[in-house]
C-alpha cells in the first residue's frame, strides 16, 4: 500500500535562479514537485534556495534529465550558489522538491521508473 502524500500549497518553497549566486531571473515553485529538465526552466537553473518548515523536507538533485543518473539527497533547508559540477562533477539536470522524507529506496524507484509518487506535480 502506498503512503499517503499530503501536499502543502506553501511549503516546500523552491526558488530557482538563471544565474549563479542567486542572480538573474527567478521562479518560485511551491508544494511537492519534480522538474524533469532544468534546462527548460529559465533556460537553465544555475542556483537555488530550498526552504521548508518541515524537518522531513527532501531535495533530490539528479545528474540527468527525467530523474536519472547519479543523485544527491539534501534534507532540510539549503541554498546552493552554483549547481555546476554539483553531483560528482556533473551538473544538476532534474530536481525533486518535497515536504515528504523520501527514502533511498523511493528515490531509486523514481530513478528507475521516471515516475513521481502520486500527489506530486510534474514540471
Amino acid at each position: 500500500m502506498d503512503k499517503e502524500v499530503h501536499i502543502s500549497q506553501t511549503y516546500p518553497r523552491l526558488t530557482v535562479y538563471s544565474e549563479e549566486n542567486y542572480r538573474g531571473r527567478s521562479r518560485i515553485y511551491r508544494g511537492n514537485l519534480g522538474i524533469r529538465n532544468t534546462d527548460n526552466i529559465l533556460d537553465g537553473i544555475e542556483s537555488l534556495r530550498f526552504f521548508s518548515t518541515s524537518s522531513n523536507a527532501t531535495l533530490v538533485l539528479f545528474s540527468r534529465t527525467r530523474f536519472r543518473g547519479s543523485f544527491r539527497v539534501l534534507r532540510g533547508n539549503h541554498s546552493i550558489r552554483d549547481l555546476d559540477d554539483f553531483i560528482s562533477g556533473n551538473d544538476v539536470e532534474s530536481i525533486i522538491s518535497t515536504n515528504q522524507r523520501l527514502t533511498l529506496a523511493q528515490i531509486r524507484s523514481i530513478r528507475s521508473s521516471g515516475n513521481l509518487p502520486s500527489g506530486y506535480r510534474l514540471i
